[in-house]
This record gives C-alpha cells, sequence and structure tokens, in this order.
C-alpha cells in the first residue's frame, strides 16, 4: 500500500508540474505578445542616419505595421535627445556618440538598441591633387566638419603617424560642401550623401580615399559606427515584446535599402529624410547603413566608442558607457 501511495504521490506530482509548466508557458506567450495600441513614439535625424528608418514610416503610413508608431524627422540632434530625455520619445536613430554622451548625462536612461550606419566619410579631392593614400596627406591642410568626422579623422591620421592641418571653418557638412563643390577647397573630408552632391555639381571632383577602409586598416575592423538607434532605459525594461517587434520591423525597412534601393530612395524622400531620391539613391550603396543587434553591436561599439574616448573624451560623454548601455533582448 505504501509503495502504491508513494507511486500515486509522485505521479500527481508530476501532472501537477506539468499543469504548472503548462500556465507558465501560457503566462510567457501572453507577456511576450506585442501589445498593438501601445504608443511607440519614435524620432530620426534626416539625412543617413534616418535611411533605415525610411521604409518603416512608409510601411506604416500603408497601414502594414502592427505597432501603433507615430514618427517624427529632426534636423537637429539636440532636438532628438532633449526628447529622449523628457521622455517625449521613445526609440530615436542618432550618432553613435550623441547615444553615449546621453547615457552618460541621465545616468543610464538611455540604451543603445542596434547599429544602424557604419563610416559615412569620404576624403574628396580636385582632380590634380593626387591623393592616392593617407601618407600623401603629410603637411597639407585638410577642411574636416567639426566633431565626429574630426575626431574620426584625427585618429585615423594620428595611428598613420601622419601630420595634417584640419581645418573647420566649414563646420558643418553642407557649408563645406558649397566651398568643395565650388572649387573653393581642394582637399575635404565629406560624408555622403554630400559626396554625391558635390559631384553631381563638380565632375572634377574625385574621391581619394574611402575613410571607413582606412579606420580598418588601424582600428579593429567594423568598429567604425556612427549611427545608432537608442532606446529610453524605462521603455525597454516595460515594453520587451515590443522593442522586439520594433527590431523586426526596422530590421525588413534596413534591408529594403538593397532589395529596392528605387523604392527605399523615394521612401527617403517623401519621409522628409533627404530632399531628393534620386540623390539618395545614388548615394545609397556608399552609406553603409546597417543592423547590427547583440553581442555584435556592443562589440563594434565599445571599440568605436573606446577609441573617440581616448581622441575626444568630451564627444562620448566623459567617459566610456558601461555594459548596461547596451540593450540586448533575451
Amino acid at each position: 500500500m505504501k509503495t502504491r501511495n508513494t507511486r500515486l504521490c509522485s505521479a500527481l506530482l508530476v501532472l501537477c508540474l506539468m499543469l504548472a509548466l503548462g500556465a507558465a508557458s501560457v503566462s510567457a506567450q501572453t507577456e511576450t505578445a506585442a501589445d498593438t495600441d501601445l504608443p511607440v513614439r519614435v524620432l530620426t535625424l534626416n539625412g543617413t542616419t534616418g535611411f533605415g528608418m525610411a521604409g518603416l514610416i512608409a510601411a506604416h503610413k500603408a497601414g502594414d505595421t502592427a505597432l501603433n508608431y507615430s514618427f517624427g524627422v529632426e534636423t537637429d540632434a539636440s532636438n532628438v535627445t532633449a526628447a529622449l530625455v523628457s521622455g517625449d520619445c521613445d526609440i530615436a536613430a542618432l550618432p553613435t556618440n550623441a547615444a553615449s554622451a546621453l547615457y552618460n548625462k541621465t545616468e543610464g536612461k538611455v540604451r543603445a538598441l542596434a547599429l544602424n550606419t557604419r563610416g559615412v566619410l569620404y576624403l574628396v579631392t580636385g582632380a590634380t591633387a593626387g591623393i592616392t593614400g593617407i601618407a600623401d596627406l603629410e603637411g597639407k591642410t585638410v577642411y574636416v566638419p567639426a566633431q565626429n568626422p574630426t575626431f574620426i579623422f584625427d585618429h585615423i591620421c594620428k595611428a598613420n603617424g601622419v601630420t595634417v592641418t584640419i581645418d573647420n571653418s566649414y563646420a558643418q557638412p553642407a557649408e563645406l560642401n558649397t566651398a568643395v563643390a565650388a572649387g573653393e577647397v581642394e582637399l575635404a573630408v565629406l560624408p555622403e550623401p554630400m559626396v554625391t552632391i558635390a559631384r553631381s555639381q563638380n565632375k572634377d571632383l574625385q574621391v581619394a580615399l574611402d575613410l571607413t577602409e582606412e579606420w580598418d586598416r588601424v582600428s579593429e575592423p567594423g568598429s567604425l559606427v556612427q549611427g545608432c538607434v537608442a532606446v529610453r532605459a524605462e521603455f525597454a525594461d516595460a515594453h520587451p515584446a515590443e522593442l522586439a517587434a520594433f527590431l523586426e520591423d526596422y530590421a525588413a525597412s534596413v534591408a529594403l535599402l538593397s532589395e529596392d534601393p528605387a523604392a527605399a530612395a523615394q521612401a527617403i524622400e517623401e519621409a522628409g529624410i533627404f530632399a531628393k531620391a534620386a540623390v539618395a539613391e545614388k548615394a545609397i550603396p556608399n552609406c553603409n547603413v546597417c543592423f547590427v543587434t547583440g553581442e555584435e553591436m556592443k562589440t563594434q561599439l565599445s571599440a568605436f566608442l573606446e577609441i573617440m574616448f581616448e581622441t575626444a573624451p568630451q564627444s562620448v560623454g566623459g567617459k566610456v558607457p558601461g555594459d548596461d548601455f547596451y540593450c540586448i533582448l533575451k
């Protein structure tokens, strides 16, 4: 009788465990189902950083997304960072160093979710400059936009032992683009799509160096990552299912750039991310738009931020972010 009762108790215990696991599974499925009514507020900068978002914006306008998105496009990064701090925005596409600085400023209230842009910088020269390698810049003056382009170019030059004079007279890429197109500047670092615009206006201009390739020669390959998607930590903690759904939508949006550049370029123009679809389509292959998440994101972004900290500590907010900066969904 004792053996029979023991077996019965064991059977009941197994049954209870199975029921409990089943309930837990149902509960987990319920918890991971995205709330399609939850407002998900997304901001992006215009220009290359926002290229990967254009397809998603178009899909939402067409009613082809499950989440309750609202989108905004900004020309000033400070407006995007302010919205993340105030809670008026949940997810934003912005420069990687800006996300790092915001993480430090808010003591961890903003996290990096995905990388969306690698290097977009190129050395543009006049037809007679004769620049074929980084060593040819020794002793020369190169005009470079302020902030990140300057920091990146400075690192490349120093790592190669090349001394150049970096001139920030044209602090904004658009200003420098105008001077380059007019032939007023012989050596300049420009980002895409400014390179495409300048060359369309001045047929004598040449792309002498791809600075992403130059970076990879002196740094961890793949670690030049200029753009990312950031998320408010509070939103990430409270809504992991919605965040996962967003990443799936965003991955498809980024893929459109390579799968159908013409459609992507049209979406870019319609969203107000860039003014002319024809220029955007031509520039897309050189914009190095990407979609990188998880541990790979952390490896590449942390390597970049370490170098930026060594080059210009203030550019990343005064210190390299901790591990909790990286939002890695389980």
